[in-house]
């Protein structure tokens, strides 16, 4: 008998020919995730086990697990012989000693020589015998022991099913460029994409000396947050202070945001072309800020050509921030240090600018210099 972890993966089941693919990405993103956690991976017929661990790190592992997309649900139990002998010892371990319970069999051998009621009734009688303050219930018990009777001559006994974050694998649905700032929304649309299977890479504007190390600090806290979930490595930091300066000194004060976030697309699109990259990912949420109306995000969207996903678009403040309490970045993301764009904030920003006054404005700048110089000082940061 052998302590191990079982592991269910969700929509994985629904691909087709391809789905060899997609188990393949799945192993591989189970194997990072548990990443200087000695342990071995097996996979058995819709199931991979983890196996082989030191026990006093069973919940650890069982953290990390519930944070790689895929998973539908997982469960610490034991693996064992398929004796109906073997399969009592692992139910006393997992079971109850009082209340009410039941015993819930699958039974994936056809062959094998017990129907699942049998099995449960038999697993339940011995179970009571050795319990005498245990009864059974079969509708609403208090506890459960789960047998699954593999093909293979071994079966599975665990207490209880623990939900997965769900989604597709990390990797399987393209790759993405995130503009990630210090704030609550955009680590959760990074999230939320990952979850949908795209690789999701980080970058981050910042405005030094005008924010402080603090403010840079925070944002590779968030990264490291957001990476148990996306597995992403590094972070690409871009100054836009000059280019700030320069949209502050030449022109009208309320397209500031609007300006700044025109060169912080042009700039991301560069990268994620070198990088690979299919689109852009942000956190912006309709009207929830000045610069996140339709002609903002129609401004910002003109000077690229690269698709710019938006998963907040409909969310509003309350559903963002619980979703990034659930995720766990909602502490940091609150931190009180600043971001680039609250740098030169302008008393009334421009609402629904036009996008002729935004060129009018713009051409009085030397936007592909400033591009440029941007793109030389970009630098890239190892979170692990």
């Amino acid at each position: 008998m052998e302590k191990v972890i079982i592991i269910r993966y969700a929509e994985i089941h629904l691909k087709g020919k391809n789905r060899g693919y997609f188990e393949h990405m799945f192993s591989v993103n189970l194997e990072r995730s548990l990443r200087g956690i000695r342990h071995e991976l097996h996979r058995t017929n819709g199931r991979y086990l983890v196996a082989k661990f030191d026990e006093n790190r069973a919940e650890e592992i069982a953290a990390r697990i519930s944070r790689v997309f895929g998973i539908h649900s997982y469960s610490l139990g034991y693996r064992t012989e398929s004796a109906i002998e073997s399969i009592f010892e692992a139910a006393k371990l997992v079971g109850p000693q009082s209340g009410t319970f039941k015993v819930e069999t699958h039974r994936g051998d056809k062959c094998y020589p017990m129907t699942s009621p049998e099995v449960s009734r038999e697993i339940g009688a011995r179970l009571l015998a050795e319990f005498p303050a245990l009864t059974v219930d079969v509708h609403t018990p208090q506890s459960a022991v789960y047998v699954d009777i593999r093909e293979n001559g071994f079966a599975l006994v665990f207490g209880s099913f623990e939900k997965g974050v769900g989604g597709m694998p990390v990797s399987t649905s393209g790759k993405g460029l995130l503009l990630i700032s210090g704030g609550i929304d955009s680590p959760v649309a990074g999230y939320m994409m990952a979850k949908r299977g795209m690789s999701v890479h980080y970058l981050h504007f910042h405005s030094y000396p005008y924010t402080s190390d603090m403010a840079k600090e925070k944002v590779i806290s968030l990264a490291k947050l957001l990476s148990r979930y996306a597995l992403t490595e590094e972070l690409t930091t871009v100054s836009v202070t000059h280019i700030q300066e320069e949209i502050h000194e030449k022109c009208a004060a309320e397209l500031n945001v609007t300006l700044l976030r025109r060169f912080m697309f042009r700039i991301a699109e560069r990268i994620a072309r070198n990088r690979g990259d299919q689109c852009l990912i942000t956190g912006e949420s309709l009207g929830q800020v000045a610069s996140q109306t339709i002609e903002g995000m129609t401004s910002s969207n003109a000077v690229v050509s690269l698709p710019v996903l938006r998963p907040l678009v409909g969310f509003d403040k309350e559903e963002i921030i619980t979703r990034a309490k659930e995720i766990g970045t909602f502490e940091t993301s609150i931190l009180p240090y600043e971001d680039c764009c609250t740098v030169f904030l302008p008393d009334h920003p421009a609402i629904k600018p036009k996008l002729s006054f935004i060129e009018e404005e713009e051409a009085k700048l030397n936007v592909e210099a400033l591009v440029e110089e941007a793109l030389a000082g970009a630098q890239r940061l190892k979170l692990y």
